[in-house]
């Protein structure tokens, strides 16, 4: 079975990642204690463009693999296809990426209170692109 992928609602979801992201990481939310947890210092020259890009591409990758992984979910479950992708979201999300932040976090020695916060982003943003996807339906 190959899954049924609308590139419409896969686009629109990776512009709603990047929204969350623009206001998540604003100073006036969570930006400053980022800032301060990473020990970035802002205004240090850097162009964001290049990271920019990355975040983009990752965010197209993740909502394509989310919408696959959906289309499978709707498959195998039935019912309601928003439900299943905003579950199938908080599964991958919980089993793959708070998984890996730990891991790596831990490792790395970063304050776990950075951990959280950009763990929580991340799945502020997967269901963002969970909602997204799931109303767009297959």
């Amino acid at each position: 079975m190959v899954p049924d992928i609308n590139i419409w609602a896969v686009l629109v979801a990776t512009v709603a990642s990047m929204v969350v992201g623009m206001v998540w990481y604003t100073p006036k939310t969570f930006g400053s204690a980022w800032m301060r947890l990473a020990r970035v210092e802002p205004g240090q020259g850097k162009s964001i463009a290049g990271p920019l890009i990355v975040s983009a591409i990752a965010a197209f990758i993740t909502a394509w693999v989310l919408a696959g992984s959906a289309f499978i979910a709707q498959e195998f479950y039935g019912g309601s296809f928003l439900a299943n992708t905003l579950i199938t979201g908080v599964i991958l999300w919980a089993g793959f990426t708070l998984a890996r932040f730990f891991t790596h976090d831990a490792f790395e020695g970063r304050p776990a209170a950075l951990t959280l916060l950009n763990a929580a982003h991340e799945l502020v943003a997967v269901l963002a692109m969970g909602l997204v996807i799931g109303l767009f339906g297959v």
